[in-house]
């Protein structure tokens, strides 16, 4: 299969519709499906969300803005994969869908608004675990990484019919997957 270059606009609409996406799977669903998780040391559906929201706030954007403000010359900050875990969650799910989409949405007009050039996504920033990185990684892996946790939502809903599914488990996939990242 020949690589596929990053489009910046196929990247925006993928990350335009997320929102939509997690709204049509969770908005207004019993806690069965939205505070259950894969058991100890797993996320629930409200605890994605959290972390979605903290990306937004401190990741892709201000990355970006970085990149295009210093380039190499400032690294990264690492960003807490677990920062929702340590927040007191106040919110209901039906909350935190409305302050992700509000974000994203803010975000992808900030992004519209650097009128990045197909040059602009050439240039690099330093990531602390990866060292450089160009600014169409960064952006082609905001969308992906929307993608891997639409994944794991999927899962995580799934394990909560584990056992109710009975002998049908054996071809359905999403109950016989480990995981969604390498660490």
């Amino acid at each position: 299969m020949p690589e596929h270059q990053h489009n910046l606009s196929e990247t925006v609409a993928l990350l335009t519709r997320t929102p939509a996406v997690l709204d049509a799977l969770l908005r207004g669903q019993p806690a069965i499906w939205t505070q259950c998780n894969e058991g100890e040391g797993t996320w629930s559906a409200s605890d994605v969300l959290g972390h979605l929201i903290e990306g937004e706030r401190t990741d892709w954007l201000p990355r970006a803005k970085m990149i295009l403000e210093s380039g190499e010359s400032e690294t990264f900050k690492p960003f807490d994969r677990l920062a929702q875990m340590r927040k007191p969650n106040t919110g209901t799910v039906d909350q935190l869908l409305d302050e992700f989409a509000s974000l994203r949405s803010s975000n992808l007009r900030a992004l519209a608004a650097l009128n990045l050039q197909s040059e602009d996504l050439s240039l690099c920033g330093q990531h602390p675990t990866f060292g450089t990185v160009t600014l169409s990684q960064l952006l082609a892996t905001w969308a992906m990484h929307d993608l891997t946790h639409l994944h794991q939502l999927t899962r995580i809903l799934a394990s909560q019919y584990r056992e109710t599914v009975g002998p049908w488990s054996r071809f359905l996939g999403v109950m016989h997957c480990n995981g969604h990242s390498t660490d």
